[in-house]
């Protein structure tokens, strides 16, 4: 009889100057970048957060702490990686995953493909498995006033 576990993931960063704005491992050209100890990419921030979640195994603060500088300027699609081996060392598969960013700013459409192929190449999953969505908060909270971006994310696990 197979096994299903759902997990659900959040993470927000600040935007601010002199840094470079990574979503879904794909560098976006703006004026801000996203505040973090590693690349802080809320994106695959949020996923590896659901994944980890799905399977009670904590969140991405417990594995890769902001306080080991091991993980300044971490590249988040290599602790992606990690969180997809820690799943399959559980004997999970992904089934998908389903992500949502919330920015005013910029416009992510045109990235989103290559979001989607990056994280269903180190996901060892087909794109079609990956979905990832942007939206704005009609310039409402901080994300509408452009302080921030937050990402949030729903995955299905599954073991036979």
């Amino acid at each position: 009889m197979a096994v299903f576990r759902i997990g659900h993931g959040y993470d927000v960063h600040r935007l601010v100057e002199d840094r470079k704005l990574i979503l879904g491992g794909v560098e976006i050209p703006h004026e801000k970048g996203l505040l973090g100890h590693s690349d802080a990419d809320v994106l695959v921030h949020a996923i590896m957060d659901s994944l980890l979640g799905a399977l009670a195994l904590g969140d991405i603060g417990k594995h890769f702490p902001d306080t080991d500088e091991a993980y300044k300027g971490a590249d988040s699609m290599k602790l992606f990686e990690r969180v997809c081996e820690l799943v399959r060392n559980e004997g999970f598969e992904i089934s998908n995953i389903d992500a949502t960013i919330c920015a005013q700013a910029p416009k992510l459409a045109p990235f989103i493909m290559s979001m989607r192929e990056n994280i269903a190449k180190v996901g060892n999953l087909d794109v079609s498995q990956v979905s990832v969505k942007a939206t704005t908060e009609e310039k409402l909270g901080f994300t509408g006033e452009k302080l921030g971006i937050s990402a949030t994310s729903v995955t299905l696990v599954y073991k036979n």
